[in-house]
C-alpha cells in the first residue's frame, strides 16, 4: 500500500501568500503539525469525514457539513477518511470583512471559535466545484463572481440552523455594531498591511491608508478582530516564515531577516508565543515526514 501523503505548507502555499485569495476542491491531506495562515477558512465536506483540532477544541464533520474558522490561531486536520473530498476558499480579512454576519458571529469567529453547519443541499457541492473552477480561470471578472457568490452563501448562515464550537468562550467585550465605513476602514488597513508586512510599518503608516487617526485604527482594528495592528502584521510576518522554514536548507537568521522581524530575538519571541515552539525545533520537525 502506498505511502499516505501529508499536508506540507510551503511559500507559494496559502501561509506564504496572505494577500491572495485561494480556493480548492481535493481529497484533504492530513497534517502533521499545526499550522497558520492569515486568512479566514471556509470548508464543505463533499463526501466522506475529517476531524480538526483547532487552537482550543475539536470537531468532527461529514458530507454536507460546512465549516467557517479563522486561520490565524493554529490548526490541525489530524484525520480524514480515506473517501473524503473537500472543498472551500482561503479569505483575506478584507473580504471577510464584506459579510454581513452577526457581530457576536464575527467577534466569536476572530477569537477562535468555528461555526459549523449542516443546513447545506446539493446545489453547494454544485457551486463549490463551479466557485473553485472560476477562481482558476484566469479571467478576473470569473473570479469577482465566484468570490460575490461565495460571500452570499456565507450570510445566508444567519437564516438558518449553525452553531459555534466551543459553545461557551470569554465573555467579549460589548459594544455597538460597527457601521460600513468602519468596516471599509478596517478593510483598507488589511489591505495595506497585506502588502507591506514585509516592510518596516507602524501604526502611523498604517492608519494612512486609511485616512484616518492612528489611535482610531488601533481601536476599530482591535474592536473589530481581536487583535492588535502589531499582533496582525505579526501574523503574517509569521504566516510567511512558516513557508520559509518548511524548505530543507532554510537558515532561521535568514527567515528571520526576509519575513520582516527586525531581530532574531524578536522573531524567536513572536513565533513560539504563536507555535508554541522555537523556530528552528518547527524546521526540524518539517524535515520528518
Amino acid at each position: 500500500m502506498p505511502e499516505r501523503p501529508f499536508y506540507q505548507p510551503g511559500a507559494s502555499s496559502v501561509e506564504g501568500l496572505p494577500l491572495l485569495l485561494q480556493t480548492f476542491h481535493n481529497h484533504p491531506l492530513v497534517m502533521l503539525k499545526p499550522h497558520w495562515h492569515a486568512q479566514v477558512e471556509v470548508n464543505f465536506i463533499m463526501c466522506g469525514a475529517v476531524h480538526y483540532r483547532m487552537n482550543d477544541h475539536e470537531i468532527s464533520l461529514s458530507a454536507g457539513d460546512m465549516c467557517l474558522f479563522w486561520g490565524g490561531l493554529p490548526h490541525q486536520m489530524v484525520d480524514a477518511s480515506d473517501d473524503a473530498v473537500f472543498a472551500g476558499a482561503h479569505l483575506p480579512l478584507v473580504h471577510f470583512f464584506r459579510l454581513h454576519l452577526p457581530a457576536d458571529v464575527r467577534n466569536r469567529l476572530m477569537t477562535g471559535a468555528t461555526l459549523v453547519t449542516d443546513a447545506t443541499d446539493r446545489s453547494d457541492s454544485d457551486n463549490f466545484e463551479r466557485w473553485n473552477r472560476y477562481v482558476r480561470s484566469g479571467d478576473p471578472a470569473k473570479a469577482e463572481h465566484a468570490v460575490n457568490e461565495l460571500l452570499l452563501r456565507l450570510e445566508r448562515v444567519r437564516f438558518e440552523p449553525y452553531r459555534l464550537a466551543p459553545e461557551t468562550s470569554i465573555e467579549q467585550e460589548a459594544g455597538n455594531p460597527f457601521d460600513q465605513q468602519s468596516l471599509r476602514n478596517v478593510g483598507r488597513m488589511c489591505d495595506f498591511i497585506a502588502e507591506n508586512f514585509l516592510y518596516e510599518i507602524d501604526c502611523v503608516d498604517i492608519a494612512a491608508a486609511a485616512d484616518i487617526h492612528p489611535k482610531y485604527a488601533m481601536s476599530i482594528f482591535k474592536k473589530s478582530t481581536g487583535m492588535t495592528l502589531n499582533e496582525y502584521v505579526n501574523l503574517l510576518r509569521l504566516s510567511y516564515a512558516q513557508a520559509l522554514l518548511m524548505h530543507q536548507d532554510a537558515n532561521v537568521l535568514r527567515v528571520a531577516m526576509d519575513s520582516g522581524f527586525g531581530s532574531l530575538s524578536a522573531f524567536n519571541k513572536s513565533f513560539r508565543k504563536l507555535a508554541g515552539m522555537s523556530p528552528s525545533d518547527f524546521r526540524r520537525g518539517a524535515s520528518v515526514r
